[in-house]
């Protein structure tokens, strides 16, 4: 079986070489090509097709939400996993948009890599912990929303955290069968058509227990 390849691009060496470091560590993943900026990335994504790229949002030369953009254009296949030491909303929203899969705060880099490629290599989407407690407000932008009941409101929640349904089964203590069925129900009152758009709404909203 292939390796998972990563390309890491960060404009600190060091920064770089602590995250290869980590990711050397884990099975069946591998670093495949490093870039300074967002333009030495794009050259290098010329001969080299990574799943996943590790991107700082802050490089010199292009900007790592300009580059995301890009990279999604020419290469939608490519998951994006952003890294940044912003705690602001505006970025995480921003990084949606430009189609991002992920965003992680480099704070938490050591204890988090993991299960941020995790998550993205089982093609879920990925939120920094402290990025889903700090970062989300209160408002709901649809009006369907009112209709959520507690519990659905607790597993929008445990989405934007990067849950799977069986973590949120046990967390929950319902099985995983409940959980898909409050999913179902979720898609249906917010009128989404897929599971990542959910997730993409969850990441946008904080959805706390009344």
């Amino acid at each position: 079986m292939r390796n998972f390849e990563i390309v890491l691009a960060d404009d600190h060496a060091i920064f770089r070489k602590g995250i290869r470091k980590i990711i050397e560590g884990i099975d069946g993943v591998a670093v495949c090509g490093e870039a300074n900026d967002g333009l030495e990335l794009l050259e290098l994504l010329k001969t080299a097709r990574p799943d996943l790229i590790i991107l700082d949002i802050s490089m010199p030369n292009l900007r790592g939400l300009e580059a995301t953009e890009e990279i999604k254009r020419l290469y939608p296949e490519i998951k994006i996993l952003l890294l940044t030491m912003h705690k602001k909303k505006s970025f995480v929203q921003l990084g949606l948009k430009a189609g991002a899969d992920g965003f992680l705060l480099k704070e938490d880099a050591d204890s988090e890599l993991y299960r941020a490629i995790e998550s993205l290599k089982q093609g879920d989407k990925y939120l920094s912990p402290l990025l889903s407690t700090i970062m989300f407000d209160l408002s709901l932008t649809r009006p369907e929303t009112e209709a959520l009941t507690r519990r659905e409101r607790e597993i929008l929640k445990l989405l934007a955290e990067g849950k799977k349904s069986q973590e949120i089964a046990n967390i929950l203590f319902v099985s995983i069968h409940t959980v898909r069925a409050h999913r179902y129900n979720l898609m249906k009152k917010l009128k989404f058509k897929s599971l990542a758009d959910l997730v993409r709404y969850a990441i946008s909203h904080e959805f706390t227990p009344e």
